[in-house]
């Protein structure tokens, strides 16, 4: 009896060494500390970036009657566009839900009010890594804002405030989540990925998400409202290029968390968009002020200030898509054109661009985009593994531009006429002369 049950354990032990090892529940993925603090600081990096950064930069180069309200329609954009992005434009651009083509192209879903996200979500990287969620929700929440505030450039010392609260919802809604989502979204295998991301469009961080699309904006809102009383005839000249340094300065440095955040982890990709940053824009700012000398003028602070936001501008979409000298290179053609533009085709056509939001921002996004499908090539010292053709890659690059800039003039000319038609974009004549900052905020700037 006893060898019999012997014999039997024996045999239902190695049936038990026979039969498959249960797998082990897989835990969750936990975010590398270094990659959440890297992210945090970038964030807030873009944050400065917008306080005090752009309110400095533009709010010095409006007339001193204009300095408060510039600094202040910046920053009640910027907070609005961060309460919106958590209700539902985290969930439009980014949501946990993505939909079949064609919707899914366009929009996601399922995440509003941030629903389902707690201290565990996390958010995926380009590699086998994670962050916290609330971290990539707050670093895009800055980028949602910043770009909401660049389009005010092109309409400074004539919007009212009014409107520009009302414009601002609207045209992130219709405008900034759906390309944002056709330009980073990646549904994986639950549904269709952005249009321009399934194209193999490559936007490092922004160059049509955010530049175009913000330029493009800035000036068919500018047209929607009319020139500024008494331009071109009347100089307008900067009232104080001290604080439009100052800004230059604090968006040099938090355009660093803008673009090597945008690695999403402190790599070597984050390290190259880094080196990019710095040499690209300091490409950009000499180039500005050679070819003002060549133009027979003086190489000015204005120039300088102008060729750094066009060098960061142009390099965005590249930072990680390019090594440093094809930086360097969009850095030197992008001012060269915006310069172009600012100097000569503006007057030409009789846009008022005030602050100059679409000859940078806007032009500077196009050669950057466009620019970053050659400097990605491996024959300019690019990242990229020659796979994908030359020609082949500047067509998906030129698609994503044009789609960009009709879908931006689209959704602006709708927000734009439903804030016109209901409570009017434009600040009366008496109130444009006085200055925005009696008129609209009963406030001076200087006593």
């Amino acid at each position: 009896m006893t060898r019999d049950l012997v014999k039997l354990a024996g045999l239902g032990m190695a049936a038990l060494l026979a039969a498959p090892a249960l797998a082990a529940p897989v835990a969750p993925p936990v975010p590398n500390p270094g990659n959440n603090a890297w992210m945090m600081t970038s964030t807030l990096l873009v944050l400065m970036m917008i306080l005090p950064g752009l309110m400095l930069f533009y709010g010095g180069l409006t007339r001193s009657k204009n300095m408060l309200s510039t600094m202040t329609q910046i920053g009640a954009t910027a907070s609005l566009a961060m309460l919106i992005w958590v209700m539902w434009g985290y969930s439009l651009a980014f949501g946990d839900t993505a939909y079949p083509a064609p919707l899914g192209w366009f929009v996601s879903g399922g995440s509003y009010f941030l629903k389902g996200t707690d201290l565990s979500s996390t958010a995926a990287t380009f590699s086998d890594e994670v962050i916290s969620k609330y971290v990539f929700v707050s670093f895009q929440m800055t980028f949602a804002a910043i770009t909401a505030s660049l389009i005010l450039g092109a309409t400074a010392e004539r919007m009212k405030f009014s409107a520009v609260m009302m414009f601002v919802p609207i045209w992130l809604t219709i405008v900034y989540f759906p390309i944002a989502h056709m330009v980073w979204f990646d549904g994986g295998d639950a549904g269709a990925s952005g249009l321009l991301f399934e194209d193999g469009a490559l936007d490092f961080a922004g160059g049509t998400v955010v530049h175009i699309n913000a330029g493009v904006s800035g000036l068919v809102l500018a047209f929607l409202l009319g020139k500024r009383r008494g331009w071109p005839n009347e100089p307008m000249p900067p009232h104080s290029l001290t604080l439009t340094m100052v800004g230059t300065g604090l968006l040099w440095v938090g355009w660093f968390g803008f673009n090597a955040g945008s690695a999403l982890e402190a790599d070597g990709s984050a390290g190259l968009a880094m080196i990019n940053t710095f040499v690209a824009t300091a490409a950009g700012a000499l180039a500005w002020m050679v070819v003002e000398r060549a133009a027979g003028h003086k190489g000015s602070a204005l120039g300088f200030c102008s060729g750094v936001i066009a060098g960061l501008v142009a390099v965005t979409p590249a930072a990680g898509n390019s090594g440093p000298f094809g930086a360097i290179l969009l850095g030197i053609i992008s001012s060269v054109v915006c310069y172009f533009f600012v100097a000569k085709v503006k007057a030409k056509f009789g846009y008022d661009d005030s602050l100059d939001a679409f000859g940078i921002h806007g032009v500077g996004g196009i050669v950057g985009a466009i620019g970053t499908g050659v400097v990605y090539q491996p024959f300019l010292g690019g990242p990229g593994d020659g796979s994908v053709a030359l020609a082949e890659q500047l067509w998906v690059q030129i698609f994503s531009v044009l789609v960009t800039i009709g879908w931006a003039t689209a959704g602006t000319l709708i927000a734009g006429f439903a804030v016109k038609a209901t409570i009017g974009l434009r600040v009366h004549e008496e109130d444009e002369v006085n200055g925005l900052d009696i008129s609209e905020h009963g406030e001076r700037a200087y006593n």
